[in-house]
C-alpha cells in the first residue's frame, strides 16, 4: 500500500525532503508506521517527543491502535 507522508516545519529540515511516497502494509499500528518514517529518517527520532502524527487529517497518538490505510492517504509529521 503507497501513502503519501507530507513533512511541515523542522521535519523538513530533519528530512530534506517536503514530502515523498512510503509503501507500508494497508492495516499498521501508528507506532509501526511512525518507526517506518523514523527508519528513513533517524533524525527524527530526536524530535518524537515534540511531532503531532496526523493520518486521514486526524491527529494519531504513537502507540498501539491499528490504522487501516487507504491507497492515496496522507501522513502528516507536523512539530509543535
Amino acid at each position: 500500500m503507497v501513502a503519501e507522508v507530507l513533512y511541515f516545519a523542522k521535519s523538513v529540515e530533519i528530512t530534506g525532503v517536503r514530502s515523498e511516497t512510503i509503501s507500508v502494509p494497508q492495516e499498521i499500528k501508528a507506532l509501526q508506521l511512525w518507526k517506518e518514517i523514523e527508519t528513513r529518517h533517524p533524525g527524527l527520532a530526536d524530535v518524537r517527543n515534540q511531532i503531532l502524527f496526523a493520518v486521514h487529517q486526524e491527529y494519531v497518538e504513537l502507540g498501539d491502535q491499528l490504522l487501516l490505510l487507504q491507497p492515496g492517504d496522507e501522513i502528516a509529521v507536523i512539530p509543535h
